[in-house]
């Protein structure tokens, strides 16, 4: 396992994974959700889907309780597995892992991945000498956090590039925020800055960077992570559940086939009403989507990453349950779904 370069604060950590459930609440007439406010954490200078869903509409009476920011996926859904919020999002890879140890969780909606148009790329300076996998050996490289996508993109690309898993280890770490890693790169303090959306766009758009790889060349599109809801939760409100689930679902569809001008308004219009002291500069980026219609979740989402989960020590079961991890059940979109 490689180390991070503790350049900043380390993840939230220390978390249990044994989450108390969430309280009951009266459940109100039939088909109306029983709990109306669902606590998250969300994304500076950005709009989630959740976000853009209670903006449109599409949730009816439930309404979104913010908590804070969070940078980190694997931090987000310890989150909602320990009932601190009530959802959170991360890489499918995270997600495999943390229900490998046990947590409550399960996965109802992608809400990201690459296209195309949207994809993540690792870059590095115009004039860096760094040109091919083996040249990362020994080098710094940027990351979000540890044991999520980037990582396992990385080690992945590595791996299929001939690199032995002793030079993959050699390639370090380095865990910043999202929005500090471009200039962690100018800066000299990193070799290497993974980067994607509007921060991988803007930084193209400023000039004097190169990408080594970028994720949709190498693995094609994939979707990269979803949502998850406790199982107690979805036991215990399942028509909040579906609102949720079809509420984010049908926002990525209005997204997606909405112009490209009016969504990039929608989200400044979003970011400018609920006052947090943001930048809205970054969204004239936004390009798509980047996952399947609807956000549907599929077997490939996961079993992309089983050999990396397993080689890394992340999963120690040889064989993952498929449906301990994810649902589509509450998804409109779904075959049969009246989408």
């Amino acid at each position: 396992m490689k180390k991070p370069v503790p350049l900043i604060a380390a993840l939230l950590a220390g978390l249990a994974l044994s989450g108390c459930g969430a309280s009951a609440t009266p459940a109100g007439a039939a088909g109306q959700p029983e709990k109306l406010e669902l606590r998250y954490q969300g994304s500076a200078n950005n709009v989630t889907y959740p976000e853009l869903a209670e903006d449109l509409g599409y949730f009816g009476p439930v309404k979104l309780k913010w908590v804070g920011n969070t940078i980190s996926g694997p931090q987000d859904i310890q989150s909602a597995a320990t009932d601190q919020t009530d959802f959170g999002g991360a890489f499918t890879g995270a997600v495999a892992k943390l229900v490998d140890a046990g947590a409550p969780i399960k996965a109802v909606v992608n809400y990201y991945g690459s296209d195309e148009k949207t994809f993540l790329g690792f870059y590095v300076k115009e004039d860096s000498p760094i040109r091919n996998p083996r040249d990362l050996i020994g080098k710094k490289v940027g990351v979000n956090t540890v044991g999520a996508n980037l990582e396992a993109v990385l080690d992945t690309w590595l791996k299929r590039s001939g690199l032995s898993d002793a030079e993959i280890g050699q390639v370090q770490l380095v865990v910043l925020p999202p929005i500090n890693t471009e200039q962690a790169l100018r800066n000299g303090q990193i070799d290497v800055a993974a980067l994607n959306g509007v921060l991988q766009d803007r930084a193209l758009s400023v000039g004097g960077v190169r990408a080594i790889v970028k994720d949709v060349e190498a693995f094609g599109p994939y979707n990269g992570g979803p949502y998850v809801l406790r199982t107690d939760f979805i036991k215990k409100y399942p028509e909040t559940t579906k609102t949720f689930v079809t509420g984010v679902a049908k926002a990525i569809e209005w997204a997606r086939t909405t112009p490209r001008e009016e969504v990039i308004a929608r989200f400044t219009k979003i970011i400018q009403n609920r006052g947090r002291n943001e930048n809205t500069e970054t969204l004239k980026y936004w390009k798509s989507v980047g996952v399947t219609k609807g956000g549907l979740i599929s077997d490939n989402d996961y079993t992309l990453w089983t050999e990396w989960l397993k080689q890394s020590g992340f999963i120690k079961n040889d064989q993952v349950d498929l449906k301990k991890l994810y649902t589509n059940e509450f998804n409109p979109f779904r075959e049969g779904g009246g989408a």
